[in-house]
């Protein structure tokens, strides 16, 4: 039995199908290559993607390489900022124990120079001279044979100033001159002594007396008889013009002058000095303390002698007495003539350890007197 094929459409349909898978393939061709470009475009943002994941990756391990080195410097700067702060805090520690040993140092000087400045106002108070000299009327008699010979030498005087030692003596205290020294060395031995005052008793303490500080020196003063100083000068004219003036002025006879041999001047200070060729001239022109000048115009300076001093034989003294005593915390019990004789008779006795008394000088309260002592005399109170 043979087989009939049959090349018939089936249904009818043969060529409108064809027809439809061809457009179908078409559409599927479009469709694919649509895709296709889709996957390329896709490729190209993936391959774009992985390297800017590789380029991003690369950052990432360089920012992270920095960041490490960072922190690592950040902890070197971390330490080596813990060590300054440690070594500054050692000096400051350091520096704070050095100011208070300055401190005490400072302190130390401040109390050694206090201590050596009042060692010296002592030292100036007790080797300090408070002497008033008298006005003394001095009368000219002879001039010397070598004198009258050369007349250009100098005036020279020596003067000799011996200061007396004192005691201040308060009131309640009196001051007891015996005429043996050992009858002081008998008293002082007693720590209080009783008086005998009418129908009181005073207590009375004997004590040594330390003499207030003493001096005795030499003054040797030369007095030129050729110089004379000149002041308030006025610096009106240059100053060689000045001395020019000066000079003319000062050989004058007409004024006192005489003729001059010299002339200094000092514009600064209005101070000059104008040397004589003649002794004589000067000394008299010193007395008149003023003369007239021609400057730009007639003007008084001030004239005086020239001199020069020179302290000799400075001597100084401070001690006690070897026959005087001081009677300290006396009472005002009674008049202070009486309470006297009462002390003078109480230190005559030899049962009382006394003896011969040269003399007594007793300060009632509220007065204070100054006993100034000498070899010869006894001593006398003043006020």
């Amino acid at each position: 039995m043979a087989d009939i094929c049959s090349n018939r459409p089936v249904n009818g349909k043969e060529d409108g199908g064809l027809e439809e898978e061809a457009k179908e393939s078409e559409e599927a061709k479009k469709e694919l290559e649509k895709w296709r470009i889709k996957v390329e475009k896709a490729d190209d943002v993936k391959a774009r993607l992985i390297l800017e994941k590789l380029e991003e990756d690369e950052a990432k391990a360089k920012a992270k390489q920095e960041m490490l080195a960072h922190l690592k410097k950040g902890e070197e700067c971390q330490k080596e900022f813990t060590q300054s702060i440690k070594t500054v805090q050692e000096e400051v520690l350091q520096l704070g124990v050095r100011r208070q040993d300055l401190l005490d140092k400072l302190k130390r000087c401040q109390a050694a120079l206090e201590a050596k400045k009042a060692e010296s106002a002592k030292l100036k108070q007790k080797f300090k001279v408070y002497a008033k000299i008298p006005d003394t009327e001095v009368e000219f008699k002879a001039q010397s044979k070598e004198e009258s010979e050369d007349n250009s030498q100098q005036i020279r005087g020596v003067f000799a100033i011996s200061q007396r030692p004192t005691v201040c003596l308060q009131g309640g205290q009196a001051l007891i001159t015996f005429e043996e020294e050992t009858v002081i060395s008998q008293i002082l031995k007693i720590a209080k002594c009783s008086v005998s005052c009418d129908n009181i008793s005073l207590d009375v303490k004997p004590k040594r007396i330390t003499m207030q500080p003493s001096v005795k020196f030499e003054v040797h003063l030369d007095v030129s008889r050729n110089e004379l100083k000149v002041s308030n000068v006025p610096p009106s004219i240059p100053e060689d013009r000045t001395k020019e003036r000066l000079e003319m002025s000062f050989s004058r006879p007409s004024r006192g002058g005489a003729e001059v041999d010299g002339v200094e001047y000092d514009r600064n200070t209005g101070t000059g000095r104008i040397t004589f060729l003649h002794p004589g001239v000067a000394e008299s022109l010193a007395l008149t303390g003023s003369y007239r000048v021609d400057l730009d115009s007639e003007v008084n300076v001030q004239v005086g002698p020239i001199h020069k001093y020179e302290l000799c034989k400075y001597q100084t003294f401070c001690g006690s007495p070897k026959r005087t005593i001081l009677l300290a915390d006396i009472e005002d019990k009674g008049d202070e003539e009486d309470l006297q004789d009462y002390l003078e008779i109480h230190f005559q006795k030899p049962s009382n350890f006394g003896g011969e008394i040269e003399s007594v000088h007793y300060a009632s309260r509220g007065k204070a007197l100054q006993a100034f002592f000498c070899e010869d005399t006894p001593p006398t109170a003043a006020t």
